[in-house]
């Protein structure tokens, strides 16, 4: 056995691609649109792993977009998808740029986090050792839930 994807789904393909790829980080490695069915599927990896995923098929995160307007509620009820990083401060700060909340701060310099624009829950955690805590993230209050 082994792990293959994680499946969310977008309300918005277009505002949960511009978070997953261009606030996040994270590559479109392929995508499948599929007119009978009225879906499209976009398969994205985090950048250490996308060569691996266009190779091998490396764990990837799949946005399932159904065409036919749906409301999706209740992000939480997934749980939540985690990726390693190489400097969580610096994520964070990007994240923070890109107008996105930082709904636990890394205050601790290991974990955070942020949720799609589907409300989807995204763990960011500091690979190796956490790094010595710092302002402004130390005195950042929670914002909302994770």
């Amino acid at each position: 056995m082994r792990y293959l994807h994680s499946m969310i789904r977008a309300g918005d393909l277009e505002a949960a691609l511009d978070f997953f790829c261009t606030k996040l980080g994270l590559e479109e490695v392929r995508r499948h649109d599929n007119p009978a069915g009225r879906f499209t599927l976009v398969f994205l990896a985090a950048p250490k792993d996308s060569e691996r995923a266009r190779r091998d098929g490396a764990p990837l995160v799949e946005i399932t977009y159904n065409w036919d307007k749906e409301i999706y509620s209740g992000g939480r009820n997934f749980g939540h998808l985690a990726f390693g990083v190489d400097d969580i401060y610096a994520v964070c700060a990007r994240l923070m740029a890109h107008g996105v909340v930082i709904n636990r701060p890394p205050r601790d310099g290991r974990m955070a986090f942020v949720r799609s624009p589907d409300g989807i829950s995204i763990e960011l955690l500091q690979e190796g050792a956490p790094l010595p805590p710092a302002e402004p993230w130390v005195s950042m209050p929670n914002s909302g839930s994770w």
